[in-house]
């Protein structure tokens, strides 16, 4: 995989409703159910000021799990809280990246922050998820396609979203504790989580089978046979599928090929320092209709990131994240070169 690619009782609380809800239900709570508010950060046009703002807004707790962590700004951030009394704790994948992670890992160990190699159990621990104060209510958590890696941020395209949701946070740190203390967990789902290895597979395909108009699509891998499969079997029933992508020396040739007869628009941009490279992972179903929802998160169409690696993403129907994907996407559609 290419790198450029003890509960508090109030999360105890919320997440044993969450739990209560979603077994009432057989399932998680649907996207329409979310509460709290929720921010789209987009990369490269809107920089990192947000990602830091949130670091440096923690009064008591900040929980990361970052697949990669190469980035000044952000590590010393981390230090500084922690410093001012605040528990840091952060997860850092070590299958794939641990060359890239050492400096930040002993830089965080040495200044008095909780680092951890993530568990080896997992293919790649490729979260990208920054949590703070979860126990209180200053609660917030930024769930990304990026990682913090600076070198990377004026050409990539990347989305976060940064959320209050408190059903979602409960899940997510307790989740985090298990991982931190390399012990198995089945994630709840929340409002309206992505969990790798658990449900995202079907939840994504989910999305796309649910699909009745429109399907916008930006990934960085297109491997996985049964997202491949619904996307050219969504074409063929109607939909309208955009796929938008870089094409990385044509290591997707054949899947490219299979979309484009069956009807997908397929938009690519070379892998070069100078363009814009498509990191994101983020899908957005039947914009324009009242059943429109999208999904950002950090999982690539891949066997392994749904379903060998720790990854987390999420579905959204807030109506100002829609619209900037969709903005987004169908501009990014716009510039790249056609697959025919």
């Amino acid at each position: 995989m290419k790198s450029r690619c003890e509960r508090s009782n109030f999360a105890k609380t919320a997440l044993s409703a969450a739990l209560v809800i979603a077994c009432a239900f057989g399932a998680a709570l649907p996207a329409a159910a979310q509460t709290g508010t929720q921010t789209l950060v987009i990369e490269p046009d809107q920089g990192l000021t947000s990602i830091y703002n949130l670091i440096n807004s923690a009064k008591s707790t900040i929980d990361m799990t970052m697949y990669e962590l190469v980035d000044t700004t952000a590590q010393n951030d981390l230090c500084n809280a922690a410093a001012n009394g605040v528990t840091v704790r952060v997860i850092l994948d070590v299958n794939d990246e641990k060359s890239n992670n050492t400096t930040a890992y002993n830089q965080l160990k040495s200044c008095g922050v909780n680092v951890v190699w993530a568990w080896t159990k997992y293919e790649a621990t490729h979260q990208k998820t920054i949590t703070i104060d979860a126990a209180t209510s200053n609660a917030q958590t930024a769930i990304m396609t990026l990682n913090l890696t600076s070198r990377y941020y004026s050409t990539t395209r990347d989305f976060a979203v940064i959320e209050n949701n408190t059903t979602d946070i409960a899940a997510i740190e307790a989740t985090f504790n298990k991982d931190f203390a390399h012990d198995s967990v089945t994630p709840s789902d929340g409002s309206d989580l992505v969990w790798s290895p658990t449900n995202s597979q079907s939840s994504l395909l989910s999305v796309i089978n649910n699909a009745t108009t429109s399907l916008l699509v930006e990934n960085e891998e297109m491997s996985d046979t049964a997202i491949v499969d619904a996307l050219e079997s969504a074409a063929k029933r109607g939909v309208s599928v955009t796929v938008v992508m870089t094409n990385d020396d044509n290591d997707y040739e054949s899947e490219f090929n299979a979309l484009y007869k069956a009807g997908v628009n397929i938009s690519t941009y070379p892998d070069n320092d100078t363009a814009l490279y498509i990191h994101a992972k983020a899908i957005l179903a039947d914009y324009g209709k009242s059943t429109a929802v999208a999904f950002v998160g950090s999982e690539n169409f891949s066997s392994a990131s749904l379903t060998e690696n720790r990854e987390l993403g999420l579905t959204t129907t807030n109506a100002s994240i829609l619209s900037q994907l969709e903005t987004t996407i169908s501009s990014d559609d716009a510039g790249g070169t056609p697959w025919n």
